[in-house]
């Protein structure tokens, strides 16, 4: 049993999320907190997610469910039906999730932690089942996190304001609001949301934006760091991935992400035409979305550019590890900002000689600390100029860049992060109490 402090032992985890198969930062985000929690010793560990149907159905970009790893033994992944038939018009799922969440609280026993990821629409399942249990006369013993990620609380509430449908701001800053702990993951999605907050209270004469000033917290993504610094002690494994993909260590530029607009992976095909760097390395070209057909065909003469669709989670520390450079030219669109950049932190983590190519977009100076190339977001000369500047770089200067990055990025361990946010909470808890 964990004991964050000798009066408030911890014993159970659920978390909440948009999970595998999906490609999504909070997916890989999840894994890692109940791995961590597992780890420290809680006794129930779930994490709690959509059934895979509904998911294929959905426009949300997907993994081969043959490339996921499997969670460790006592981690439980729960897939909750929808409850209801055709005469329940919407919210069948949403009851099946909250509800699933309410029968693991009448099963477990000590204080259960509840996060979810992704605020909408998890943190209103979340607080519904919680608050079912007050509203019955039950009692559980759980203290909830909301984790933002920004996307999550501006769409809505950016759609709302310019619909002038204010109702469904004030619902979603309220339900954040109402958890014991709402977190953002960087301190650019706190102050979007801070933001977001200061626009609704100027239309309605509420007061979100003081609240969400002082008990919005900063909690990083989770990240497996272990995993990505071992990856260097086992060469030859190393090897054996690269060759199966028909690659050599250093002799290949490496992009992965989701393959759409906001992540800049055009940018990246039109600074490759006239790069130095073409004719002596491969561009590999890894994830998968709405903009891989349209890449594919752009790239379909280009014979030092590959697209992988199917990179599994093991082979994806390894390929950050032996790449000659790692790039994500992230630049800002309206459907979508970067608020950390998970992966950029992961490339970090995987060390290897290649440096990290990115921009100052949204959160990710947060995740880089500065221990990178960076260039202007959406300027293809100057993204050029960076791929140009690997290529002259020596070995030992890649090598001095890459270990300063790694260095910076153990900030981000799962097992801190968890700690914290279980300390924090609580901490929270406790002065709401009294």
């Amino acid at each position: 049993m964990l004991l964050t402090k000798p009066e408030q032992p911890v014993e159970n985890a659920i978390f909440l999320v948009r999970a595998d198969p999906i490609i999504c930062g909070h997916s890989t985000e999840a894994r890692n907190l109940a791995e961590a929690a597992l780890a420290l010793g809680l006794k129930n560990v779930h994490i709690v997610s959509y059934p895979i149907e509904t998911l294929q159905n959905s426009s949300l970009p997907l993994k081969d469910l043959a490339t996921i790893s499997p969670y460790s033994e006592g981690i439980s992944m729960d897939r909750p039906e929808p409850v209801g038939d055709y005469k329940v018009l919407d919210g069948r799922l949403g009851l099946g999730i909250g509800g699933h969440i309410v029968d693991l609280l009448n099963k477990f026993s000590g204080k259960t932690m509840i996060m979810d990821l992704y605020l909408v629409p998890h943190g209103m399942m979340v607080m519904q089942a919680v608050n079912s249990f007050k509203n019955s006369g039950c009692d559980a013993d759980v203290f909830t996190v909301g984790e933002a990620v920004g996307s999550d609380i501006t769409n809505v509430v950016g759609n709302a304001l310019a619909e002038g449908r204010l109702g469904a701001a004030q619902l979603v800053l309220s339900n954040y609001l109402e958890h014991d702990f709402p977190v953002a993951v960087s301190c650019f999605t706190k102050d979007l949301i801070v933001e977001a907050g200061r626009k609704v209270d100027a239309k309605l004469g509420t007061n979100f934006t003081a609240q969400l000033e002082s008990r919005v917290g900063i909690s990083f993504p989770a990240i497996d760091t272990s995993a990505y610094i071992k990856i260097e002690e086992d060469p030859e494994r190393v090897e054996e991935v690269l060759s199966k993909r028909g690659l050599e260590k250093d002799g290949y530029v490496m992009f992965l992400s989701r393959i759409a607009p906001a992540k800049g992976v055009d940018d990246l095909v039109a600074a490759w035409k006239e790069c130095s760097l073409r004719g002596k390395k491969k561009l590999i070209i890894c994830g998968n979305g709405p903009a891989k057909e349209q890449i594919k065909q752009e790239t379909e003469d280009m014979d030092d550019v590959v697209v992988f669709d199917d990179i599994s989670d093991v082979e994806k520390g390894v390929l950050m590890h032996g790449c000659y450079a790692w790039c994500l030219p992230s630049k800002p669109k309206t459907e979508f900002v970067e608020t950390f950049g998970i992966a950029v932190a992961e490339k970090m983590l995987a060390g290897g000689l290649g440096p990290v190519i990115t921009t100052s977009t949204g959160g990710i100076p947060e995740a880089t600390g500065g221990y990178c190339l960076e260039h202007e977001a959406g300027n293809v000369e100057a993204l050029r100029a960076c791929l140009n500047k690997v290529a002259e770089m020596t070995d030992e200067e890649r090598k001095t860049l890459s270990d300063e990055a790694r260095n910076f990025a153990m900030r981000f361990d799962r097992a801190e992060i968890l700690l914290r946010l279980i300390r924090s909470a609580v901490a929270e808890g406790q002065t709401q109490a009294a």
